[in-house]
């Protein structure tokens, strides 16, 4: 093995922890996917290391985002501030593959992403902004009655909110709401 890729697993390694356990677990508390994180990482360093090594075609490359491409992102039980941590995850480990020879490249670019998402996710940026889906057990067709509904039930001002479902038969909607909940809310949470 090459002492640039072994200074650049390194620097992976550190990069993908302070991604992974410093960020991301101690702000989200998810540890399945910490180590979905970690191990996505890690894959993507250990093949564009050995692209790298083998100095195989542009096309085994595209390949290789071909099949990234397959994986799932969509699902009711990831945010899109998860799928970032996902894609930074993999940017991690793209650049410390292939700036291994480089490494005051590759550890700017690390400090650089991280730094993104240090602020990015900080809890402070958009404090007091929260989301939540709610199941009324009405249907309004007047906007006005709904938000009225919705800020009567979370006790907050509405800032935004979108109708995702509305079921007739059972007299019901669904409604993503964005609100900025109080400060004396706010308190009592932390």
């Amino acid at each position: 093995m090459r002492s640039a890729t072994v200074v650049g697993l390194l620097l992976d390694l550190a990069a993908i922890a302070a991604l992974a356990y410093g960020l991301y677990f101690r702000r989200h508390h998810r540890r399945d996917l910490l180590f979905a994180y970690v191990a996505l990482n890690v894959g993507i360093f250990a093949v564009v290391s050995l692209l790298q090594a083998q100095r195989v075609d542009l096309a085994v490359g595209f390949g290789l985002f071909g099949v990234l491409s397959i994986i799932r992102l969509r699902s009711n039980e990831i945010t899109q501030g998860e799928i970032a941590y996902y894609f930074v995850a993999i940017a991690l480990g793209l650049v410390n593959g292939i700036a291994a020879d480089w490494p005051l490249t590759a550890l700017f670019l690390d400090a650089v992403l991280l730094g993104v998402m240090y602020i990015a996710d900080h809890p402070r940026l958009l404090e007091g902004t929260r989301h939540q889906l709610v199941t009324l057990d009405r249907v309004h067709s007047d906007p006005r009655s709904l938000v009225a509904d919705l800020e009567n039930r979370l006790r907050v001002p509405v800032l935004r909110w979108e109708v995702t479902e509305v079921d007739y038969v059972r007299e019901l909607m669904v409604v993503n709401v964005r609100y900025k909940d109080s400060p004396a809310r706010l308190g009592a949470a932390r």
